[in-house]
């Protein structure tokens, strides 16, 4: 199993709810901190930066010009150009497998250099890339890292209502493989810095942007591999913003609550083999390893691991129950050790996937592989399981640069539109977009300036 792929998870823990401030909470482990503290799967011997050539840089939206801090209408402003911008990111297609992240990191650097940010990339491999950007600050505080990846997954064009890479802007909504996860929140990210720069915000912190490939599938030239061959980048910082949290939406739009990740599962995937006699199909053995993964998978699926409250979920869950309406579901989240005692409360609670998933070590059947042939019996069969351990039971340690990490969202999603993270038609709506820049921007300017 790759390093990188261990360490990734996309069900992370929750942090508080509201208003909680990025200098207190909780000092734990969390996903970003291990991504940054691996060492890469692979050994490579560090690779310099190489030049992203200014003839390749395409025509980029205009830019909202600010004088002084943010007005009411820059937000709007500012909002469209994430927009426009997000719509040309999309269209670069970062499907992983193979990643190809070299183009989108070259266009990257074309948004940083209009507004005089000047960036690494570094290739450690042909087609793959990590850029990195920082923006000086007055060194009196350590660094803020804002952490995103290039890489998407699989999409597939037929189930969509667009496509995946056009990156349509339609009924309100940018449209696109990436627009949530996370293609969306590098472009807030990279404004968020950008306006503190053009708005001539003195800043106590340098601000650090790091985009990284292999997130999704985690081929050891990723964020482990700028540790591991550029600790001297990162080591310094104190701070760091990735993926992760939520921002939680009605159907009409009002945000209901703000979470932050300070914690997350470890992925811990496995891969179950069977093996039998091969033979035409036309003539069933008994010993069919088809039919016996199909056995142990069936008893793996209607299996329930045990319920376990860990302190993050335990300070998260209490502090849902002060917006929580239904009086029952208050009351179990208020004190959810005493309510997973209880078979009805247990079964009310983990009937939401969200929960479920927060309370217990989840296993996802994910991939069947055995013949490629109707009649054929294969004499081997296997599956792969996406396991997923809850903090303290992960089963192996990582090393900790010592950063404290945050997952934070920066747009207020509805349940329909989270459904597109991974899914099909993912999409994130204008406002969203405006109110995501807002938001990041005003928990970077809140940590980094002066």
């Amino acid at each position: 199993m790759r390093t990188e792929r261990v360490a990734r998870s996309n069900q992370g823990g929750w942090g508080w709810v509201g208003g909680a401030g990025l200098d207190g909470g909780y000092r734990m482990t969390s996903r970003p901190v291990a991504l940054l503290a691996l060492l890469a799967a692979c050994a490579h011997n560090p690779v310099s930066p190489v030049p992203a050539p200014v003839a390749d840089a395409p025509a980029l939206p205009s830019r909202t010009e600010l004088r002084g801090q943010p007005r009411v209408e820059d937000w709007q402003g500012l909002g469209a150009e994430a927009a426009a911008l997000l719509s040309q990111y999309i269209r670069i297609n970062t499907t992983n497998p193979p990643g190809n992240e070299l183009q989108a990191a070259r266009w990257l650097a074309a948004v940083l250099r209009r507004d005089g940010l000047e960036s690494q990339i570094f290739e450690p491999v042909p087609g793959k890339a990590n850029l990195y950007a920082r923006l000086k600050g007055d060194g009196s505080a350590r660094p803020l890292i804002l952490l995103n990846h290039m890489d998407v997954v699989l999409a597939s064009p037929e189930f969509w209502r667009v496509d995946p890479f056009a990156g349509a802007i339609r009924e309100g909504y940018v449209w696109g493989r990436g627009a949530l996860d996370m293609k969306g929140e590098g472009i807030v990210e990279l404004l968020s810095m950008v306006a503190l720069k053009r708005a001539g915000v003195p800043l106590r912190r340098d601000i650090i942007f790091l985009a990284t490939a292999d997130e999704e599938i985690g081929a050891g030239v990723g964020a482990g591999w700028m540790v591991e061959q550029h600790p001297e980048l990162l080591r310094d910082a104190e701070f760091l913003l990735n993926e992760g949290g939520t921002i939680r939406a009605d159907e009409a739009g009002h945000v209901e609550y703000v979470g932050v990740g300070t914690t997350e599962k470890s992925p811990f995937w496995l891969e179950l083999t069977t093996h039998g006699t091969a033979g035409h199909g036309s003539r069933p053995t008994p010993d069919n390893p088809v039919h016996r993964l199909v056995r142990t998978l069936a008893r793996i699926a209607a299996f329930q691991t045990p319920l376990v409250v860990t302190p993050t979920v335990e300070r998260y869950f209490h502090d849902l129950a002060e917006i929580e309406v239904d009086s029952g579901r208050r009351a179990a989240l208020a004190n959810v050790r005493v309510a997973i005692q209880d078979s009805v409360a247990a079964r009310r609670l983990t009937s939401d996937l969200t929960f479920n998933a927060l309370l217990r070590n989840t296993i996802s059947i994910t991939g069947l592989k055995a013949s490629d042939k109707t009649n054929v019996i294969p004499p081997v069969a296997s599956a792969v399981l996406d396991v997923r351990l809850l903090p303290g039971q992960a089963p192996e340690a990582f090393l900790a640069l010592g950063i404290v990490s945050y997952g934070v969202s920066p747009f207020p999603l509805n349940d329909a539109e989270g459904r597109g993270v991974h899914g099909n038609d993912e999409r994130v709506s204008l406002a969203n977009l405006t109110f995501g820049v807002h938001f990041f921007y005003d928990i970077v300017a809140r940590v980094a300036a002066r």
